[in-house]
């Protein structure tokens, strides 16, 4: 295991795991991943195919759309989430869309912020603790039964 900084908690949650999905350009949430399935729909992206579903998705800054918000909250209610939001600029907006999951109470991913330089140290499989300690896993965790 290697330890990495710690990420500031912008918006908290519980502790969670997932595989790293670190984004290498910015990305609007609206028009760029299916709210269904949480794809990235955006064929000009890099990372265009993937899932961000059950990820810790790294994002070092988004390209902005005053709908990123529903798109996250689309995600959450469809569980295709991300496991967690990690943020180099925070983007206000996209974190809306988790805090109005918490207020309608859903389940929602946890939300921090990491310099850009932190994330491109991070890579595999994550675990978060509710503090922000990030800690490099070569497996996922066993979930319980």
């Amino acid at each position: 295991m290697t330890d990495a900084p710690v990420a500031t908690v912008l918006v908290p949650g519980p502790a969670v795991s997932g595989p790293i999905l670190r984004l290498t350009e910015p990305l609007s949430f609206w028009g760029g991943v299916d709210p269904v399935t949480g794809r990235i729909t955006d064929i000009r992206h890099p990372e265009h195919g993937q899932c961000v579903a059950g990820t810790i998705l790294m994002i070092p800054e988004t390209r902005g759309s005053s709908s990123s918000s529903s798109i996250m909250l689309e995600l959450i209610r469809a569980g295709a989430a991300p496991a967690a939001l990690v943020l180099d600029r925070v983007d206000a907006i996209l974190v809306l869309g988790i805090l109005v999951a918490r207020e309608m109470g859903l389940s929602h991913p946890p939300a921090y912020r990491l310099p850009r330089a932190a994330m491109a140290e991070l890579a595999g499989i994550a675990a978060l603790d509710r503090q922000g300690r990030i800690t490099c896993l070569d497996a996922l965790p066993e979930q319980p039964t």
